[in-house]
């Protein structure tokens, strides 16, 4: 696994050595752009459209739009001068409970592991202090010249660094056009989708959830490449809700219908009837011999 960052964690005087790798990967598939007449890739060139010639990345600088059509140009001294001297530190903040923090805030998550010249015990206490207290740490870090919150937490023994967005980052939930407020809801109706929600209710087992799109592309970039053809799937039919009490009943009619099917054993093979030695007919009378 690639090491991607080096530094340290900042639990009050205590320093931890750690480094930093990715905890997840995107797997989406990405298309390249082909020339259609030519199926060649397409290249992407950066070109001037005021000098009208294509540059590279040494005649490039960084320039912030303050107005329309307007720049200030912004070197790389500059970023130096105001980068926060904790760029190589995980610097806890605050200890809070995890359930304090809702999933809307997190962003992306890392593993942390010791350094090899040291660290390994303060890593370990720092895991099993949390563990005990049933907190998690709010910590602050800058990774690649940018700096974000984040939250500090062990899985199976494996310190996670959670990257979390800034209050600021997080739109306001009164911004949302048309959610509905005062509604009354009838009490069987609510009865039915407590009982559809427990019917559908079960432990969380990531291993038996699929992107069911991904593998149907990868399954027809297979079929394309080895000359097969390519037949459309059909279109799933629309479902217009007109009667929510109908549709509770008949969606708790079907999840009880699959929770019976996956519970049911297989059935063991069927045994072939004895035939009664009394009735059993001679072997020339089988054949129809008379």
């Amino acid at each position: 696994m690639h090491t991607m960052w080096k530094g340290s964690i900042s639990f009050g005087l205590v320093n931890i050595p750690v480094k930093m790798f990715a905890a997840t990967e995107d797997r989406d598939i990405r298309f390249k752009y082909i020339h259609n007449k030519c199926k060649t890739p397409v290249k992407n060139e950066r070109v001037c459209p005021t000098c009208n010639e294509e540059i590279t990345s040494k005649d490039i600088v960084r320039g912030y739009e303050y107005e329309p059509g307007r720049f200030v140009i912004i070197k790389d001294e500059d970023i130096d001068a105001v980068r926060p001297p904790s760029a190589r530190t995980v610097e806890i903040l605050d200890f809070v409970n995890l359930k304090e923090v809702d999933p809307i805030y997190y962003d992306k998550s890392y593993y942390l592991a010791p350094q090899e010249n040291g660290g390994a015990k303060a890593y370990t206490l720092l895991r099993q202090a949390m563990d005990e207290t049933g907190k998690i740490a709010i910590a602050r870090i800058t990774i690649r010249d940018k700096q974000s919150l984040a939250v500090l937490r062990f899985l199976n023994h494996v310190l996670v660094l959670e990257t979390i967005f800034f209050p600021d980052e997080v739109r306001d939930m009164k911004q949302i056009p048309g959610v509905p407020e005062n509604i009354k809801i009838d009490a069987r109706e609510i009865d039915m989708a407590k009982q559809l929600i427990e019917n559908l209710s079960a432990e969380f087992e990531p291993s038996k959830y699929k992107d069911e799109y991904r593998e149907a592309l990868l399954n027809m970039i297979h079929k394309k490449i080895e000359g097969e053809e390519i037949v459309s799937a059909p279109e799933a039919p629309q479902r217009n809700v007109i009667d929510l009490m109908a549709a509770l009943q008949a969606s708790l009619k079907k999840a009880e219908e699959m929770r019976k099917d996956d519970k049911m054993p297989e059935s063991p093979p069927a045994k072939k009837p004895r035939t009664s030695k009394k009735t059993e007919k001679p072997e020339k009378e089988k054949a129809g011999v008379v």
